[in-house]
């Protein structure tokens, strides 16, 4: 399955890469991001839709998953009285910002700092119960503050060290996408392009990206990377979904951003706690922004969990020639969720031209059944 290999590969690459930043680095990073907590960077995104279908009243407790700059979390505590928000993140510059608003609301936000996985323990702490929680919001991928700052390592516009850690320097052991590139075999590099960048030159990316290590080419800065794949991809060009010009290396960013943070694992153990955690009737928020994070939320809809994972395919094309009875059917499919709408939700025009960054997000809204 692919979801075991995709942890078989996280795990490997986690367990075995050595981290060769220096402290002082880390130090220097934090202080740098530190200077830009005054501000709020990210604008939050169909925030509208997220108050439409996730109808906070007075006294009504959520978890905001994905707190960022907290612009989800403001508008929620805003909407009605006494409500209160665990406001988790796994970035300790959102984590700061959660803490400022935690002095302006008092007893209203819960600043939570860790993973999706590290939820249970920290709701432990705070005496939370199961099924005690009114609604859970996920906003995944990046924020605009982890992009817009260059030793982050996220973006191709800024030249900056090859990080892509969401959560930078608070887990100074853990890889970077540089180790990654540095490590990881020529197999192993194709699959992360292929499968978390869903990239049709994976094999051709990957046999550069070995090439220039055996050459003694420096790949350490989100510039020297980018380059390299320009140069594979000379001849490639791409076009994002408002037409405009579309970098070569998007995909291969996108990538190793998602096999460092071990994202899709995190999305499918998040909606497992938000389950647990969720009353009946209680709701949940999904704004995905690629098809890899809007598929693991549609296979837990449908029901379509092995093991506790997202299966990859869609339950007709998982086995042509076994034949089910009516209670096997109905073991597979059934789900504690129903969709608050027909379709996905799209953002509209009007937001895409005031935030771009919206125009590929996919909105999800649905309620625990059972």
């Amino acid at each position: 399955m692919l979801q075991n290999m995709m942890i078989e590969m996280n795990q490997l690459v986690l367990n075995k890469l050595p981290l060769k930043l220096s402290v002082r680095y880390f130090t220097q990073v934090a202080e740098k991001l530190s200077e830009k907590v005054s501000t709020r960077p990210h604008t939050p995104v169909m925030v509208n839709e997220v108050i439409k279908y996730l109808k906070p009243s007075a006294g009504e407790t959520f978890v905001d998953m994905t707190f960022g700059a907290g612009g989800h979390s403001t508008r929620i505590i805003e909407s009605a009285p006494n409500i209160k928000i665990y406001a988790l993140d796994r970035d300790p510059v959102a984590y700061s910002y959660a803490q400022a608003m935690a002095e302006k609301y008092p007893g209203q936000v819960i600043p939570l700092l860790g993973r999706f996985s590290e939820l249970p323990s920290l709701l432990k702490e705070q005496r939370v119960l199961p099924n005690s929680i009114d609604g859970f919001i996920f906003d995944f991928g990046c924020s605009s503050m982890q992009f817009d700052v260059a030793e982050r390592g996220f973006a191709l516009s800024k030249d900056g060290p090859l990080d892509m850690r969401m959560d930078g320097f608070r887990c100074p052991d853990e890889p970077t996408a540089a180790d990654v590139l540095e490590r990881c075999t020529e197999q192993d590099l194709a699959r992360i392009i292929k499968y978390y960048g869903e990239e049709r030159q994976y094999k051709k990316i990957a046999r550069a990206l070995i090439e220039a290590r055996y050459m003694f080419q420096s790949l350490k800065t989100t510039r020297e990377l980018a380059r390299l794949v320009e140069s594979v991809l000379d001849k490639d060009f791409r076009t994002d979904r408002l037409g405009r010009f579309a970098h070569s290396a998007t995909k291969v960013f996108q990538a190793l951003r998602i096999f460092v943070n071990n994202e899709l694992n995190e999305i499918n153990y998040g909606i497992l706690i938000a389950e647990k955690y969720l009353k009946i009737n209680g709701r949940l928020i999904t704004i995905s922004f690629h098809s890899l994070e809007d598929t693991v939320v549609k296979r837990h809809l449908s029901g379509n969990i092995t093991d506790n994972a997202a299966n990859i395919s869609s339950m007709r094309f998982q086995n042509y020639g076994k034949i089910f009875s009516h209670g096997q059917v109905v073991d597979m499919t059934e789900s504690p969720w129903t969709m608050l709408h027909k379709h996905v939700i799209l953002p509209s025009d009007e937001e895409i031209d005031e935030n771009p960054r919206s125009r590929s997000a996919k909105f999800r809204a649905i309620a625990k059944v059972k």
